[in-house]
């Protein structure tokens, strides 16, 4: 036995057995004793305190020889163990071998039983006194059920928790060689340090004195610059201060100059206002007067026809039937409900026709939208009128108009009713409007405006009538 062995590292307890434990004159006993005493001094294995590696190697023993036992004598548990690949055997099914094992003497027996047949001899030189493998002894041991069984593993775990002593001994020796190297490399590198830091230092001393003799001296050029450049602030404050004020001069002016345009403009604006609005005026003065005036001769024409027609028929003296009693000649239109007395009343001179715009548009085309109605309906009437050269106007309710109002065609006027007010209203005003004998042609089938309008005198003429002759024009 080496030194090494003999003699314990430090810190490392001896587990080796002393002279009172081996006897007065024995030899020393080795850590998996199988002919140790039966009887007071053997003692149970508790398979729960048994140590992991004894534990591991009880489940490779297990594994291999379930492979060779009847699967009808192996434990239910273990027989899909069983089938499991031989690698792998023991270390996925290591823990359901281990408590079959402990817990059934019969698949002891069986295991024990194949080994012998199998493999005679191993089992037994493993639990001989001079084993090589401490764990496979112990395992060995506590399968046949051996009464040294739990010194034989106390001796294992003893045995294991040295070699990891001495294994943690040998590393940490190890790192405290590699690191005494390190130091010695360390020492070494920082000599070096301090001798180029003597160096390093020296030449910064240099370097720092010149630089601070180029510190003095751009000191001096600074303040040079800094006094030329307050100078120059000063100067180019006084420009700037007197820029302002020229500038200031120039502003106040040129906003006077913009006032005094301003003015002139709007005195401008003012006068075009007033000559656009007095021409404006005048154009409608004379307008309303040539329109008054072609009114007044056309009715006169119209007066001076009657009377030529009825001074020729009467002789100059009335009629008979003028000086019958009981009857006298009432002043309401007639109703023209033909295309023929359509016509006819077209044909007098200086008639007014007047058209309830959506009565006649609703009655001949109501699919399409109003204001499709109000430009179809102002085309047809601008045919007529181009072609008989009657005064037409056509009234349309201005409450419902959110376009553009319809404008009127060649012949035409078109009127929409302010707000509040009744297109039917607005034709019963044309109507009174008109002189007194100048003949006046309503289009509605509206009851209450075809009554209202034949009491002042207008004829009337029904929507689908005047929609028969627009579509013949």
């Amino acid at each position: 036995m080496s030194s090494a062995e003999s003699t314990p590292p430090p810190g490392v307890r001896d587990v080796r057995p002393t002279d009172d434990e081996a006897g007065p004159a024995g030899p020393e006993p080795t850590d998996a004793p199988t002919d140790a005493p039966v009887g007071a001094d053997a003692t149970p294995v508790d398979w729960d305190r048994l140590p992991d590696a004894v534990r591991s190697r009880l489940a490779e023993l297990a594994a291999t020889a379930v492979a060779g036992i009847p699967p009808a004598q192996l434990p239910v548990p273990l027989r899909r163990v069983a089938r499991f690949h031989p690698a792998k055997r023991a270390k996925l099914g290591g823990a359901a071998l281990v408590a079959e094992l402990s817990c059934s003497a019969a698949f002891r027996a069986d295991v024990v039983a194949w080994w012998d047949e199998h493999r005679p001899g191993e089992l037994a030189a493993e639990l001989a006194s001079d084993a090589d493998d401490p764990l496979t002894a112990a395992a060995a041991a506590v399968l046949v059920g051996a009464p040294s069984a739990a010194h034989v593993v106390s001796a294992a775990a003893r045995r294991g928790e040295v070699g990891e002593l001495r294994a943690e001994l040998d590393a940490a020796l190890s790192r405290v060689d590699k690191l005494t190297l390190e130091l010695e490399r360390l020492r070494g590198e920082l000599g070096e340090s301090r001798s180029r830091e003597r160096s390093a230092g020296a030449q910064r001393e240099h370097e720092y004195q010149q630089l601070r003799r180029r510190v003095s001296e751009q000191g001096a050029r600074l303040r040079s610059a800094l006094d030329a450049r307050a100078q120059a602030e000063r100067t180019v404050e006084e420009v700037r201060r007197a820029a302002g004020a020229e500038l200031s001069e120039v502003r106040s002016q040129l906003e006077r100059e913009r006032e005094r345009a301003a003015a002139e403009r709007r005195r401008a604006d003012r006068a075009a206002a007033e000559v656009a609005a007095a021409r404006q005026a005048a154009r409608e003065a004379r307008k309303a007067d040539e329109v008054r005036l072609s009114l007044l001769l056309d009715t006169l024409g119209g007066a001076v026809t009657g009377l030529r027609r009825e001074l020729a028929i009467g002789g100059g003296g009335p009629r008979p039937a003028d000086l019958v009693a009981g009857a006298t000649t009432g002043r309401a239109g007639g109703a023209a409900d033909t295309l023929a007395a359509l016509d006819a009343v077209l044909s007098v001179p200086s008639v007014h026709l007047i058209v309830d715009g959506y009565n006649v548009s609703k009655t001949g085309y109501p699919e399409l939208p109003l204001a499709d109605q109000r430009a179809r309906l102002a085309g047809q009437l601008a045919a007529l009128a181009a072609r008989t050269g009657v005064e037409i106007t056509v009234v349309f309710d201005g409450a419902g108009v959110v376009t553009a109002p319809t404008r009127g065609a060649r012949g035409v006027r078109v009127l929409f009713s302010d707000a509040g007010v009744l297109a039917d209203d607005v034709i019963r005003d044309l109507v009174a409007a008109e002189p007194q004998g100048r003949p006046v042609l309503v289009a509605t089938s509206d009851r209450a405006v075809v009554d209202s309008v034949r009491q002042c005198g207008a004829h009337t003429v029904p929507s689908a009538v005047l929609l028969g002759r627009l579509v013949r024009s």
